[in-house]
């Protein structure tokens, strides 16, 4: 009984981590912050003038074309916010300043209409 019950447990977690090994590299590529959500990796990157987040699905860069959302950044007892923007290959928002410890909320809309909410830590 008990080695069977170890079996399926061993079993269950090499099939979580295959699935999550599955939906591609975590690493950043351009030098950001990456998390997962709905099957993507979206990689936030701080700029001079606000941030950008690249998406990749399953190993690919995913096309920005039809995509919206909003960055909301919390500093300690601020809060901003600002559109994200299709740019190229990346989203963008402009306008806001991220420091070290602060907070990201990006709230991505796709192009079908799924909307993904992803939290960040600046490091």
């Amino acid at each position: 009984m008990i080695k069977t019950l170890l079996s399926t447990l061993t079993l269950g977690v090499a099939a979580l981590s295959f699935g999550v090994a599955a939906h591609g590299d975590s690493k950043p590529t351009h030098g950001g912050v990456v998390q997962s959500g709905n099957d993507l990796n979206f990689e936030l990157v701080l700029q001079a003038d606000g941030a950008a987040i690249y998406i990749v699905d399953h190993e690919k860069p995913m096309s920005t074309a039809g995509v919206s959302g909003k960055l909301t950044v919390l500093n300690g007892t601020e809060k901003s916010e600002a559109p994200l923007l299709p740019a190229g290959d990346k989203l963008e928002s402009k306008g806001v300043k991220l420091v070290s410890g602060c907070k990201v909320l990006a709230s991505i809309v796709t192009a079908d209409k799924k909307t993904t909410i992803v939290r960040f830590a600046v490091k």
